[in-house]
């Protein structure tokens, strides 16, 4: 059986990834910050025949994680889903900025990834083939020039670098590392006028690790399996 860790499950893409995995008969380990209000995920966790389990983990907090990890145990674990993520407060412009907000965000979406993968570990070293996907954004590329967003593009492009150093530190130990851009999706943070639906980039980020492996380890994709210039 895949065992599949997925964090910020509890809407968007990250649901629709629980949702797809334990579909296809996953063991699904899925953590958000609050269980208790996570419905649509509980709803899932319900009707998956013990195929989910929805636990509390806040990426920006090393006790969080390593609370997390007593959830998992020794289980091994084949797919990492780094997909936690906020905005990093509004506005983000050079006259208005909340840097409490920013350095959460650092927290959340560049050092939590990498506290996850760390506390994770063993966990991966015990799976056959292990893959660890962050789902950052293509304001994280500098060939992608948009202004403001100060906080979300830095926090995004910070964590490609942190993903691209693991993948060659850990390319000894057989594990598979990259990031993925999930499209503009029609999600609370995406807004309704987005180009493509959360089921759609589910979609597309799964076939992609499907056919991830250490020839493609460090490399940015798009949700639809092309690279993306960074």
């Amino acid at each position: 059986m895949t065992h599949v860790l997925i964090t910020g499950a509890n809407r968007g893409i990250g649901l629709e990834l629980a949702r797809a995995y334990a579909n296809e008969g996953a063991q699904v380990f899925a953590f958000c910050r609050n269980p208790a209000g996570a419905d649509q995920l509980n709803a899932l966790a319900s009707s998956a025949n013990g195929r989910v389990t929805v636990a509390a983990m806040d990426v920006g907090d090393g006790t969080s994680i390593a609370t997390g990890k007593k959830v998992v145990g020794d289980a091994p674990i084949d797919i990492l889903i780094n997909n936690a993520g906020v905005l990093g407060g509004h506005p983000q412009t050079l006259d208005s900025i909340d840097f409490d907000a920013w350095m959460d965000a650092l927290k959340i979406m560049t050092i939590g990834p990498f506290r996850v993968v760390q506390t994770f570990l063993p966990n991966l070293k015990a799976a056959s083939e292990p893959k660890v996907m962050t789902v950052t954004s293509q304001l994280a590329a500098s060939t992608w020039p948009f202004g403001t967003t100060y906080a979300y593009s830095s926090a995004k492009a910070g964590v490609n670098k942190v993903m691209q150093t693991l993948a060659l530190d850990l390319k000894g130990d057989g594990i598979a590392v990259s990031m993925i851009h999930p499209g503009w999706v029609k999600t609370d943070m995406g807004g309704p006028g987005a180009d493509i639906t959360p089921q759609e980039s589910a979609a597309g980020i799964k076939a992609v690790i499907a056919g991830l492996s250490l020839a493609h380890t460090g490399k940015f994709y798009k949700w639809n399996g092309d690279i993306h210039p960074w």
